[in-house]
Formats: structure tokens, C-alpha cells, sequence
């Protein structure tokens, strides 16, 4: 696809230093894109920007977007630096693994702050940068958690849901605008945010197809270029989790299998990951 619109154009993507986040960096870059890249840790920004700056222009933040202030000092940066601001990519996530009643307060509280709280207020402070810049998108990385109730990640579960409403309302509120919005939703995806805690990670989850973080930011620059609204993927957990959410009964049905399933392909994954250490 020819995405060369991007060319020059500013892009904002948080959870940039690793994952989904880094390789969304490196998909916009390839199209000449001008990357704000945010996250918490600075050193990995850092090494993601050494590795892109040869291509394009490359400026970093260092923030927790659960900080409000802070969202705010972001757009004006990247207003200043570049002079307008074209996409903003909400990828920064967070996920405390288990039960509900097994999960910190707080924790539960940052789940909702980042995953949900955040894109909200980054979207609305965005989109007025966005207009006077020309036009441009709003991408949300929800999750196949936000299409249909997952046990064992129920916080995380509504985080994602809430995500996705709100990018498809928003969807709709702009509609006819310059401003184009919508969500990737991915089942799995072969990064550190499953692999660094497999074993956290329920079995259920391992019963979908992995998809890799280059086939994620792949759907992330589909929405951007306003080819989609809604991507979930891979297409087969999105009709699952579609058919789960409609006849919850069938979902109920299908779990033990589905998990027998899944338990297989953890381990199988658990031993690839030994033999890379």
C-alpha cells in the first residue's frame, strides 16, 4: 500500500519504546513521517530513536500519559517542534494479570488510567492541533479483550471495551470532519507485554492465533491512512470473539476446549522462549 501521504507529516505514538509501540515508529518512519515517540522509560526511546533518525526526524518525551498535565505538555510539544500535529496513536497500555480480587487497587485504577482514561484526554486535546494542521487520524490500539468479556482479565476487559466505544462514538462525532478515527483491535501479539510474563498469562489467551507487532502497526498505518475504522485482528479471533460476545452461552462452551488449546501452545511458546535465552 502507498502510504506516502505521511511524508513530513507529524505523528504522536505513545508506548513508543518497545513492541507494538516501536515498530508502529518504524512503520511511520519508512513513509517519511515526523515521530514524537512517548513512553515512561527514556533510555529504550532513545535507542529507538538512534535507529530511526537516519530516516526521519525523531523527537522523544519521557511520560506516564496517566499524567494529565503531562498529556497536555505533549501535544504543545509537538506543536512546537514540528509545527502541527497530523496523527496521534494511542498505543500505551497496561495489564495487571488474575482475578479481580487478586489485583491491587491501584493497580486496577492504572489499568483504567492508561488504557482508557488517557486516550480520551490525549484525543481531546489533539483534535483541535489536528485540524489546524491540515486534517489527520486518531488510531486507538484497543484489544479483541474490548469485543468480548474475558474471565481472568476483567478490569483489562472493560478498559479495552470502553476504548472502543469511545473510538467508535468519536468515529461518528467527527464524521465529515478532517479528522479521521478509529481502532485496531489485536488478539495476541508475539511482544514483551505476554512473553516477559507467560506465565501470568492466562491459557485461554494462548488459544488465539499470535500476531507479530509489524502486522499490528500494519493495521495501526491502515486506520491512520483512513482505510478502516475498526481492524480487529486476526480475522478469525474477531468473528470468535464476536460470536462470544452475541451467544455468551457458546463462548461458556467453547472455554474448556479453547483452553486445553491454548495450554498447548503456551508451553510450545515457553520453550521457544528458553531456547533464545
Amino acid at each position: 500500500m502507498n502510504y506516502e501521504a505521511f511524508r513530513g507529516k507529524s505523528v504522536v505514538i505513545t508506548g513508543a519504546s518497545a513492541g507494538v509501540g516501536a515498530d508502529v515508529a518504524r512503520a511511520f518512519a519508512e513513509h517519511g513521517a515526523r515521530l514524537m515517540l512517548v513512553a515512561r522509560r527514556k533510555e529504550p526511546l532513545k535507542q529507538i530513536a538512534a535507529e530511526l533518525e537516519s530516516k526521519t526526524d525523531v523527537c522523544l518525551m519521557s511520560l506516564d500519559v496517566a499524567d494529565i498535565a503531562g498529556c497536555s505538555d505533549l501535544i504543545k510539544k509537538a506543536q512546537y517542534e514540528y509545527g502541527g500535529l497530523n496523527v496521534l496513536v494511542n498505543n500505551a497500555g497496561a495489564h495487571h494479570r488474575g482475578d479481580l480480587m487478586g489485583i491491587d487497587a491501584d493497580d486496577l485504577g492504572q489499568m483504567i488510567d492508561v488504557n482508557l482514561r488517557a486516550p480520551i484526554v490525549l484525543s481531546r486535546l489533539a483534535i483541535p492541533a489536528i485540524k489546524e494542521s491540515g486534517g489527520g487520524a486518531i488510531v486507538n490500539v484497543a484489544s479483541i479483550a474490548g469485543c468480548t468479556p474475558v474471565p481472568g482479565a476483567a478490569t483489562y476487559s472493560a478498559s479495552k471495551f470502553g476504548l472502543r466505544a469511545f473510538t467508535l462514538a468519536l468515529a461518528e462525532e467527527l464524521r465529515g470532519t478532517n479528522v479521521h478515527v478509529g481502532a485496531v483491535s489485536p488478539g495476541p501479539i508475539d511482544t514483551g507485554f505476554i512473553m516477559d510474563s507467560i506465565d501470568e498469562v492466562t491459557d485461554l489467551t494462548f488459544s488465539q492465533p499470535m500476531s507479530t507487532a509489524e502486522e499490528v502497526a500494519d493495521a495501526v498505518l491502515r486506520v491512520a491512512a483512513g482505510e478502516s475504522v475498526d481492524i480487529k485482528m486476526p480475522k478469525s479471533s474477531g468473528v470468535l470473539a464476536t460470536i462470544g460476545y452475541v451467544f455468551p452461552s457458546i463462548s461458556r462452551a467453547l472455554r474448556p476446549r479453547l483452553k486445553k488449546r491454548g495450554a498447548k501452545a503456551k508451553a510450545m511458546y515457553k520453550k521457544r522462549n528458553a531456547a533464545r535465552q
